[in-house]
């Protein structure tokens, strides 16, 4: 309640809080803090709708007021965890966890490389603070983001990288004002300046635009792929979100704000914020669909958010952000989980949590995470 929490003590509590030896235990805490907590300065959350979404654990009913202390209490904590539930059938108990799992892997931060067009490559972490000079442009390192100061010379376009790893993100703001929060494991390709009719970049991974408005001069992200013609999302001014990991089964563009045309070969559609374009990577065939908006834009607030989501869907995220290998020695269980973990968290904990809300056991070895039955 007082934020004195250290790291350890709130992987601690949370394994704690998963053992169901201690619900009486932390029942009687909610009742007795439940007034305490609600008095305390929270984020804005619509607890309504995620009280929604969760299932209660072995059919135990948690009243909404306790649900929403719950989450106070453990947002004040730092860890912005909710309920990780399973739809379905209930799940045994939880097997003795794994003494390797206890081992420390810790999740990702900022950190990138900032490939220059003549070759230069400047690493870039957190704590740097540095100025990079190419030609007459200024591009300054700051806290975590990247930011050019202006439109270089446009007599002279050159084209820069700016490449996360797993384990790893950044925030870039182009030259013509765009900010680009980049996830684990993505490339952004773009030019020195914005010349001609469009202001085309090239993404690879995950990455959410905020696009500077500009109507004369369309904002264009291209998906290159190997195997397909690019897809191109065509911008005026909004906010939105592209996945386009090689190791998915689809291409998602998901729309906050304003209005976006994703184009595929002869395919055109136009999306209205709230929709999700979901290209099939195998036929190319797009969908547009209602977006769960709160699961697509989690993982730049900091959490991993599901919503009727496959084990497997997890795992990759997983993976790409604490840069470990998943190894399947059993087939993952058909039920589906709802809630989210904080990616603050060390590894251990997250597998800890999954394995307390599914019927797989997760085994850390090295920094491979093996699925077992």
């Amino acid at each position: 309640m007082n934020r004195s929490c250290t790291r350890e003590e709130l992987d601690e509590l949370f394994i704690y809080i998963n053992d169901e030896h201690h619900q009486e235990a932390l029942s009687s805490f909610l009742d007795n803090y439940a007034e305490k907590a609600a008095s305390h300065t929270a984020p804005d959350l619509d607890y309504e709708h995620i009280y929604s979404q969760l299932i209660p654990p072995r059919g135990r009913i948690i009243t909404f007021r306790r649900l929403a202390a719950a989450a106070v209490i453990l947002l004040l904590a730092g860890s912005a965890f909710w309920y990780l539930g399973q739809t379905g059938k209930q799940k045994p108990a939880l097997a003795q966890t794994n003494t390797d799992a206890i081992k420390s892997i810790n999740p990702g931060s900022n950190k990138a490389t900032l490939t220059l067009a003549d070759g230069t490559v400047v690493t870039l972490d957190s704590a740097g603070n540095q100025t990079i000079h190419q030609g007459n442009q200024s591009i300054k390192q700051q806290n975590g983001q990247l930011l050019y100061t202006g439109q270089g010379n446009t007599s002279t376009v050159h084209y820069n990288k700016l490449s996360t790893p797993r384990g790893g993100q950044f925030q870039i703001v182009l030259p013509d004002g765009t900010k680009v929060w980049l996830n684990s494991a993505t490339t952004l390709r773009y030019p020195t300046a914005f010349t001609g009719s469009n202001r085309v970049v090239e993404l690879e991974g995950q990455g959410y635009f905020e696009v500077a408005s500009n109507a004369t001069h369309p904002f264009l992200v291209k998906v290159p792929s190997t195997h397909r013609d690019s897809m191109e999302v065509q911008v005026l001014g909004t906010g939105f979100d592209i996945m386009a990991y090689a190791d998915e089964a689809t291409v998602n563009t998901t729309l906050i704000s304003g209005s976006v045309r994703v184009k595929e070969g002869n395919t055109l559609q136009t999306l209205q914020p709230g929709q999700q374009a979901v290209m099939d990577n195998e036929n190319h065939a797009i969908t547009v669909r209602p977006a769960d908006i709160q699961k697509v834009t989690a993982w730049k607030n900091g959490v991993f958010v599901f919503n009727n989501t496959a084990l497997p869907a997890i795992l990759r995220e997983v993976a790409r952000w604490y840069d470990v290998e998943i190894v399947y020695n059993a087939s993952p269980s058909a039920e589906l989980y709802g809630g989210g973990i904080s990616r603050n968290l060390q590894l251990s904990s997250v597998l800890r949590l999954l394995e307390a809300s599914g019927y797989n056991h997760l085994k850390l070895e090295g920094r491979k995470v093996i699925v077992l039955p």
